[in-house]
């Protein structure tokens, strides 16, 4: 049986380090030996496995102390995985770049689980892009956009889209589409807390409605209190709602209205969008960017908008119809619970055995 090593660069609650999650866990379940590096921070890699290993990596305000910080993440993973008893290194996003160098000269073998493309500056991306090239002997993209913009000559690639766990689907199967919540229509929006995810957009949308009082808006940051505060300086919000990072995002998506993706197209293109998937599993329609992943999980009309964030008058205007048109909002929400269906966790997972262990 072979041994596998996980590899994850900033443990935290977005999607990335959730979708290695289940990865994870599966092969655990299954009783294989397996051992996970990430950052010592709070997040969905937490306590999955026994022989959980952390290291010191933490993004900083001052960019030469975020590279410092990146690069000894990177020495220490260098000489753990060179001396490591596997056979598998799986590394998941493009960034820990020590842990495939190690792998490579100890000569094991490497898979890459690619979920993004938007890294700057581009001298670091083109130098990961060289180090997957000379490294890797198979790569997974999360979506078929994803794997044409970051294709890779003369290697193995697959493209398995992320998946829902199963249950997460359970609880999202028993939940009735409420177009009102407290006679308010609720719109939410999932975020890191960068202004390229549209924070600055959400804010201007919300203003745009803030007439509008049977609108409101609740914003879920990835972020600690302390690190919103700061971002905010005290700004009040009449009409907005704002959360730090949750575990537990059921509460939220059960009492929401509409779900926002307001990502900068051409700043952080999203090469999936979980947050997509699990609004539509709740039978939550979605406005999501008209590029990247979002497009093949999103039909114009059918379970939700595709809008550029850029086009905020546009943007408000689909809320504010839709906020006025419960029928348009219960067939879209049928729609998006049939399409949530396709990202079954079984699924997923046979995949991702099958290019493992194939």
């Amino acid at each position: 049986m072979n041994k596998i090593i996980f590899i994850h660069l900033l443990n935290d609650f977005s999607g990335s380090p959730k979708v290695l999650s289940q990865i994870v866990k599966s092969y655990k379940n299954k009783n294989h030996d397996v051992e996970l590096f990430t950052s010592k921070d709070e997040g969905f890699l937490s306590n999955i496995v026994d022989k959980h290993h952390n290291f010191f990596y933490k993004r900083f305000e001052n960019k030469f102390l975020t590279l410092f910080s990146y690069i000894l993440s990177q020495v220490h993973l260098f000489f753990k995985i060179l001396f490591s008893k596997s056979n598998i290194v799986y590394i998941n996003t493009l960034l820990p770049f020590g842990a495939a160098l190690g792998a490579k000269i100890s000569k094991k073998e490497v898979i890459y689980h690619i979920h993004e493309t938007s890294i700057k500056p581009n001298i670091l991306k083109k130098f990961l892009r060289y180090i997957v090239s000379i490294t890797a002997s198979k790569i997974i993209f999360v979506s078929n956009d994803l794997a044409q913009k970051e294709k890779f000559e003369n290697k193995k690639s697959f493209v398995i889209h992320n998946a829902l766990e199963n249950s997460f689907l359970k609880i999202a199967s028993k939940y009735t589409y409420s177009h009102k919540h407290e006679n308010k229509f609720v719109v939410m929006m999932i975020c890191s807390l960068k202004n390229y995810k549209g924070i600055p957009e959400f804010l201007k949308i919300a203003k745009q409605l803030e007439s509008h009082n049977h609108i409101s808006f609740r914003l879920i940051l990835n972020a600690e209190q302390d690190e919103i505060d700061k971002y905010f300086q005290n700004q009040k919000f009449e009409n907005i709602e704002i959360f730090s990072k949750q575990k537990d995002l059921e509460k939220f998506y059960s009492a929401s209205s509409l779900v926002l993706n307001l990502s900068r197209v051409d700043q952080w293109v999203e090469t999936f969008g979980l947050t997509i998937v699990e609004a539509l599993a709740f039978g939550i329609p979605v406005i999501v960017p008209p590029v990247g992943g979002p497009i093949e999980i999103v039909e114009e009309g059918l379970e939700g908008f595709l809008i550029s964030s850029y086009e905020i008058d546009k943007v408000a205007k689909k809320i504010a119809e839709l906020s006025n048109n419960e029928i348009t909002c219960i067939n879209l929400s049928k729609n998006a619970k049939e399409k949530a269906l396709i990202f079954s966790e079984d699924l997923f997972l046979g995949k991702i055995q099958k290019v493992v262990d194939g």
